[in-house]
């Protein structure tokens, strides 16, 4: 036995705490126990932050496994639980909590004697990272360091070791070509491969998406179709097979646009038909995301070289090792464990990556190695490019200002587009933006350590070069110092602001105290932007004046940049070029933003705009300041969503399983922005596959009363435990789903069945899916997250269970449009949208089985036709809903024609 077993492990669930000695002998102990030998004894753990929250501690050190395994296993997946690390390390699960103490030894031996195999894939690099880490004085670096060879020769930086990107030519123009419907489904034949079941539904939708890939007819009317396709139908390789024959026949690019990570990574894995080859795949296919993802090497560079420090500088040399393997350097849903930074309290994480557009491009001395850049590269040559809802608008609204476009699009999770659009063409003046603003402009204003630049070293060879654009920058650097700096906020609250912009957000943080309703004590809080103060209109005048001062030079600055540009010095090599391309973006950007204020300032006070809805804000977690601000919104984010990224495209699919809201097309046109081209969308529409009737059923628990705290507890408890585990629990306020958790986690796990929460495990919500998944008795607390874009089928997922019906929060926004969209209609699809949605979680394969329970007696049936046909819906008391739960799915009873008939009985 390997030097590991010599030192304790200790397991800490809801149900108990077990340490597993050194002797090899495993005894249940107390919290003080725990709590003793954690701070007396190097002791093993797996998942030191859930560990200590299990413990009642803020935090806690120790020997964690998990930080072994990154160490060990860079760019590996694993669920960060005792069986998911055993399947990762090819090793029995533990078959009881209490064996699972031992088991953490076990792994630890395991780990510790990989890294003194020859054949250990993941060697490189990782003795002159042992050594590092053994400085810092990392647990396990006396474990790790004697067991691992050192190289004959130095080991290659990480910086020299990442492949380099080349420089491609742009693309032609894509061939004008057209699809026929027979060859889309041929082509989607190959994809399911000989002998796989025929899916008609699948079939019509590969041939009816085949249809947006015809050439254009008109400028500003392109092909758009409006497709839903139920759960189970295959629409991902419905659309794929007539995407990728068009991409390779007319040689242009088809972006593919999800709303969740989940669907990225099922998209990522779904190519692997089109192209079985990795090298291919790795050219026809990118998954692109924004900056703000990827791994920044600056950055990470100055993290090695004495900009961490303490645990950060740790998290910085496990980053390192994954770097080196990593796929992508997609540090956000990538190869990256989701886990890997809350270890570290998220501590230096987010400095990792580039989030203030702070890059100075092909300045930085890894420019030909990043992976932003490189990702960037290759999606120009891609077929297939998969992003993001928000990326694909903001890249096609900057692909229009250069007068180009995105030709073809497929909006998949297309009920999420008008969420998106809202998010993008939003207006937000706050001490937050307002502080980035400024800093992205100034840089560092402390001698704190970093590599934060302003504008001026951004562009020093560009103002050595140019007096005009120096002096710009100049002025552009005085102007800015009328935005907020650090610790404006404790001015407010302290009535001591400094400078326009705070003045402005002052007043408007005295209007919203002074409209707030009592009973939003604890929340954020708004009110409109309308009969206001002349104190607030005042101060608002003169912010629009301190902005318009910094918008002049910055446009200045832009032009000057431009003639650089078209003059083209003798230093401006493609390098030089790329860099200041990127200033003139990233300028034109913040120029438009800065427009959006300026904008948004001059209608206080005045007549409101049809087309927008202003308010004022103050935003508080649990009754703590963390902004304050103004707020402007499209009343219908599809209009400027139509402009900017509908009408310049050549063909394009929004598709969704609950695009139309039951079967309300004019809906599904009003929120994808059809509505606003001068062409009719076509409309294509297939049920789902499976026999919902059979498969699931739906319970309204008519005997909680609302508010009842104890009662809502008790009855998510006793319907879990009735289901034994594998349920999903939604909620539409944090407070509740903290609450429940805190009564009922330790009564379940007690009975063996796991409870994780949003909110209140410190661990990611993907990794909570992810442990979710990989555990039948677990089950899982949250909140709108959850309710979309969770893919877990299966007996793991059997049972989802709602607080209560999801209407609409009564915000400034909701009233607006509530108000312009039919009123409590209006509500009405909202709700339903939620509740489809939720369901949909349910059932995911044609195997699955499972119920949908809401405990909400007032629950209208008009909103009860956003379940699929036939599904029995049933009104029952909570002891009936038990019964039926536990009869249903902890005995494994069959669904079918008795459990509808059954059913009819309480149907609605």
């Amino acid at each position: 036995m390997v030097a590991s077993a010599l030192l304790p492990a200790l397991h800490a669930t809801h149900a108990g705490i077990w340490l597993a000695h050194a002797d090899g002998t495993t005894a249940q102990i107390g919290r003080g126990a725990a709590l003793s030998q954690l701070s007396a004894t190097p002791t093993i753990i797996l998942n030191a932050p859930l560990v200590a929250a299990r413990l009642g501690m803020p935090e806690l050190s120790g020997l964690d496994l998990l930080e072994l395994f990154a160490f060990a296993h860079p760019a590996r997946f694993a669920v960060p639980t005792p069986g998911g690390l055993a399947r990762a390390l090819e090793l029995m699960p533990p078959d009881e909590e209490s064996a699972a103490a031992a088991f953490l030894q076990q792994a630890a031996g395991a780990m510790l004697a990989t890294l003194g195999d020859a054949d250990w894939p993941e060697r490189g690099g990782a003795w002159t990272s042992a050594q590092s880490l053994s400085r810092m004085r990392w647990p396990w670096a006396a474990l790790v360091g004697p067991r691992i060879a050192r190289p004959s020769e130095a080991e290659a930086w990480l910086f020299s070791k990442l492949p380099q990107w080349e420089e491609a030519p742009q693309r032609p123009q894509p061939l004008p070509i057209r699809l026929d419907s027979e060859e889309a489904v041929a082509a989607l034949e190959r994809l399911t491969g000989p002998g796989a079941e025929v899916r008609a539904g699948q079939r019509d939708y590969a041939a009816a998406a085949s249809r947006v890939f015809d050439p254009r007819m008109a400028q500003g009317q392109p092909h758009m179709l409006l497709a839903e396709a139920g759960t189970g139908i295959g629409k991902t390789l419905g659309y794929l097979a007539p995407a990728a024959l068009w991409a390779d026949r007319a040689q242009g690019p088809v972006w593919i646009s999800t709303y969740t990570k989940a669907l990225q990574r099922q998209l990522s894995a779904e190519t692997a038909r089109l192209f079985p080859d990795p090298a291919e795949r790795r050219a026809k296919v990118v998954i692109r995301k924004g900056r703000e993802n990827y791994l920044c090497l600056l950055n990470l560079e100055d993290a090695l070289q004495g900009g961490f420090q303490g645990r950060a500088a740790i998290l910085a040399q496990l980053v390192a090792r994954w770097a080196a393997y990593s796929r992508d350097g997609d540090m956000v849903g990538g190869d990256l464990p989701g886990w890997l930074p809350s270890l570290f309290r998220r501590a230096g994480a987010t400095a990792l990556t580039d989030r203030r557009g702070e890059c100075i491009h092909a300045g930085c001395p890894h420019y030909r190695r990043c992976f932003i850049e490189r990702s960037a590269k290759a999606s120009e040559q891609a077929d297939l490019v998969i992003a993001n809802h928000a990326l694909v608008m903001t890249a096609a609204a900057r692909r229009a200002e250069a007068g180009e476009s995105l030709d073809r699009l497929i909006f998949d999770e297309g009920h999420h587009v008008f969420d998106a659009a809202d998010s993008t063409f939003a207006a937000i003046l706050s001490g937050q933006e307002a502080i980035e603003l400024r800093r992205w402009i100034i840089g560092p204003e402390s001698k704190a350590r970093g590599r934060r630049r302003g504008l001026a070293a951004r562009l020093l060879d560009v103002a050595s070069y140019d007096e005009e654009g120096a002096r710009a920058i100049e002025q552009a650097r005085e102007a800015a110092t009328l935005l907020p700096s650090d610790g404006w906020l404790g001015r407010l609250a302290e009535e001591m602001p400094l400078g326009p912009i705070e003045k402005l957000l002052a007043q408007v943080r005295t209007a919203v105290y002074a409209r707030a309703n009592a009973a939003d004590a604890g929340y954020g809080l708004e009110t409109h932007a309308s009969e206001l103060e002349a104190p607030l209109v005042e101060a608002a005048a003169v912010a629009a004046e301190a902005l318009e001062s910094l918008m002049r030079p910055l446009a200045r600055l832009r032009q000057r940049l431009q003639a650089v540009l078209e003059d083209a010095p003798d230093w401006l090599d493609a390098a030089a070029r790329a860099r200041v391309d990127g200033a003139i973006y990233g300028i034109a950007h913040r120029t438009q933003i800065l427009g959006a204020w300026v904008s948004l300032l001059t209608r206080l006070g005045g007549p409101t705009d049809p087309d927008f809805v202003d308010w004022l804000a103050v935003d508080r977690v649990e009754g703590r300041e963390y902004d304050i601000g103004l707020h402007r919104r499209w009343l219908d984010p599809t209009r400027p969503l139509a402009e900017v990224v509908l009408k310049p495209a050549h063909g394009l699919i929004v598709t969704s399983a609950t695009l139309t809201s039951s079967g309300d097309w004019p809906v599904a046109e009003a929120r994808s922005g059809a509505i606003h081209l001068d062409r009719d969308a076509m409309r294509f529409s297939v049920p789902s596959p499976f026999d919902y009737a059979a498969q699931s059923e739906v319970l309204i628990v008519t005997d909680i009363k609302r508010g009842d705290l104890p009662a809502l507890a008790g009855a998510y408890a006793r319907l879990i435990e009735a289901s034994d585990g594998g349920a999903l629990g939604l909620f539409t306020a944090i407070q509740r789903l903290r609450a429940v958790h805190a009564r009922i986690a330790d009564r379940l796990a007690r009975a063996g069945l796991p409870l994780y929460a949003q909110h209140v495990d410190p661990i990611d919500t993907g990794t909570l899916v992810d442990i979710f998944r990989d555990e039948p008795r677990a089950s899982l607390l949250g909140t709108d997250a959850l309710r979309d874009g969770v893919d877990v089928p299966g007996d793991s997922l059997r049972l989802v269970v709602l607080e209560g019906v999801p209407w609409p929060r009564p915000t400034v926004l909701h009233a607006a449009r509530r108000a312009a969209g039919g009123g409590s209609a209006y509500d009405e699809r909202l709700v339903k949208a939620r509740l489809a949605q939720g369901f949909g979680r349910l059932i995911r394969r044609a195997g699955d089985r499972g119920l949908f329970v809401l405990l909400s007696a007032a629950t209208p049936s008009r909103l009860l036709d956003a379940f699929p046909p036939g599904v029995p819906i049933s009104r029952l008391s909570l002891e009936e809903a038990v019964v039926r739960v536990q009869q249903r799915l902890s005995h494994g009873a069959a669904f079918g024609q008795k459990a509808a008939t059954e059913a009819l009985t309480g149907r609605v």
